[in-house]
Order: structure tokens, then C-alpha cells, then sequence
């Protein structure tokens, strides 16, 4: 069991991720996305203290130590029967072009769920790409749960985000725009507990130590009559949750149009587990298309993982 330092398996250097290595995810993924991060994503991404437990990946070195893959979970607390439990998400899987179809996706992956075990990390969960999928669920033994879909409502506005998108001056202006059309209505608190629990059902527990910590992408909280909605500007108007819905869901779908269209965003877009509400309120609105798998691995848990249910604010994206 690789649990700190290094080895070389397959003619690969192996390491746990650490603080000094996060530079070395960033360049990781700058040559496989093609596109760099911001310089302080990663650090703040993976600042989990607040759980007591950090850096649970590995990364993999070529010949000449540059990073050529990485897997590895973010821990935080599932509510699992109104008690927190110690889980994680399994986010960032990368490998690069030239080192694909060599087994390091499973060798990290292995490595990664025995540091879990190590570290009390009892379930994890993932939503992963049409890319990570067969891996996860035929040779490293995760369970298909459920899924989510996402619904699209149209907006008909003048494209501000679209046409600022390719101009860092245009970009900037925009930006201040949306400060300023925002600044009456966000609310000083940073996100909203989740959804699923109005339901009974097991989820991500959002304390106030997960919301601060959530605060690596930026995101914003408003209020609409008895609802709160938590949502991000991102390619459209992206809701990551809504809490309060239930009496005037019609208010609350007008109300976010209208500042959609303020904005120039020609979308709202949510996702929804068919087996809540929010899901039903809005098929009646707009046609589903599949988004994500919802996938489970239970390291300890040892229970019942079907009454478990995720939002899209759960995803490390949002």
C-alpha cells in the first residue's frame, strides 16, 4: 500500500498528491485540455481540512518526471440516516494522450481506494464521462444508481455572455455588469442546504464548512418569495440547487427568466434526479436529456445506497 511518498510501478514514477504537486495536476491538465487553470484552482479546490482529511490521489511520472495521469477523490460528508459520514467524490481523473491504454487509470485508482480505507473514507461517488464510465463500473466494481438529467429553458435576449466570450475587454465590462445587476439581490450567505433531505432522502451534507469551502468556483445565492435558488453564469444560467419551491415554482421559473434575459443569458438550465420533485415541476416545462450517471462505491458503509440523491451543486463543476 502506496500511502505517502513514492514508487515505481510499470516504469512509472508513482507519488501521492501533496501541496507542491498540485502545480503538476494544473500542468497535467493544461496538456490534455489544452487550456490552462487559474493559477490557485487546484489549491483551493483541494483544501478539505475542514474534513480532517487531504490530497487522497496519486499521480504517475514518465521517464523524464513529468505527470502523465492522476486519479484521486475530494473527501467531504454524505448525511447517511441524519448522521455525517465521512465520503468522497472522484473528480479530475486525468491521463495524457501519449500514456493512455497502459493501465494507469486502474493502478491510481487501486491505490487511491486503499488510501480511502486507510484514511475511514466509508462510500465514494462519482459522475463520470462517457470516458471514465466502463473503467469505474466493469473493472473497478462501482455501482450505476441513478442518473441525472438536465432540463433547458430557452431565453430569448440579446447574447451579452456569447459576445463577451472571445474579447478579454468585452469580458471584463461584462463582468462588472453582472456585479452590478446583482448586487441588490445576492445574498450574503454562500449557498443553500440541500434539497434532497426535504425528501428523506441521504445526501451531501452541506454545513457551513463545505460551503466555504465550495467557494473554489464562483457561485451565487438569491431569494424568490419563499424559494433560494444557488446558482453560477457559466455557458447560461446554471442552477445548482433550489430550496422553498414548492408553493409558486411558476414565480420562481418567471423570476429567474427575467434576470436571465437582464443578463444576456440565453438558457436556464437545471438537473434533477427523476425521483424528486424539483424533477417533476419541471418536466412539466421542458424535455429531459440524460446529463450524468450517478455511480457509488461503498468502502465500508456496508448499507443501503439507493435512497441516496445528488444535485447538480453537488458536482465538483459547480
Amino acid at each position: 500500500m502506496l500511502l505517502s511518498g513514492e514508487n515505481i510501478i510499470n516504469g512509472y514514477r508513482i507519488k501521492r498528491l501533496n501541496y507542491d504537486r498540485l502545480k503538476d495536476m494544473a500542468q497535467l491538465y493544461e496538456a490534455v485540455y489544452g487550456k490552462p487553470l487559474a493559477a490557485d484552482y487546484y489549491a483551493r479546490k483541494y483544501d478539505t481540512a475542514y474534513t480532517k482529511v487531504m490530497y487522497t490521489g496519486f499521480l504517475a511520472y514518465n521517464a523524464n518526471d513529468l505527470p502523465v495521469a492522476y486519479y484521486g477523490v475530494i473527501p467531504c460528508f454524505i448525511r447517511y440516516d441524519y448522521e455525517p459520514v465521512l465520503a468522497a467524490q472522484s473528480a479530475d481523473t486525468m491521463t495524457h494522450p501519449g500514456h493512455r491504454n497502459k493501465g494507469l487509470f486502474v493502478l491510481l485508482a487501486n491505490l487511491t481506494y486503499d488510501l480511502c480505507r486507510n484514511k475511514g473514507i466509508k462510500l465514494l461517488f462519482g459522475f463520470p464521462n462517457q470516458n471514465s464510465l466502463p473503467g469505474l463500473a466493469n473493472k473497478l466494481g462501482w455501482q450505476v444508481v441513478g442518473h441525472l438529467d438536465r432540463f433547458t429553458i430557452p431565453v430569448t435576449t440579446v447574447p451579452l455572455e456569447r459576445m463577451a466570450a472571445n474579447s478579454s475587454v468585452l469580458k471584463g465590462l461584462y463582468k462588472a455588469y453582472i456585479k452590478q445587476v446583482l448586487k441588490k439581490l445576492v445574498l450574503p450567505q454562500q449557498g443553500i442546504p440541500n434539497s434532497v433531505f426535504n425528501e428523506e432522502y441521504n445526501g451531501v451534507y452541506r454545513a457551513d464548512d463545505y460551503l466555504q469551502y465550495k467557494t473554489y468556483n464562483t457561485t451565487c445565492t438569491i431569494k424568490i418569495g419563499e424559494a433560494t435558488v444557488w446558482f453560477k453564469i457559466q455557458n447560461g444560467f446554471i442552477v445548482g440547487d433550489i430550496n422553498g419551491f414548492d408553493n409558486d415554482f411558476d414565480k420562481v421559473i418567471k423570476t429567474l427568466t427575467q434576470l436571465a434575459k437582464k443578463l444576456g443569458l440565453q438558457k436556464l438550465q437545471f438537473q434533477a434526479s427523476p425521483y424528486t420533485k424539483l424533477y417533476a415541476l419541471l418536466k412539466k416545462r421542458s424535455e429531459p436529456i440524460p446529463a450524468f450517471p450517478v455511480l457509488i462505491k461503498d468502502l465500508g458503509l456496508g448499507t443501503d445506497l439507493t435512497n441516496i440523491e445528488f444535485t447538480f451543486a453537488d458536482i465538483d463543476i459547480f
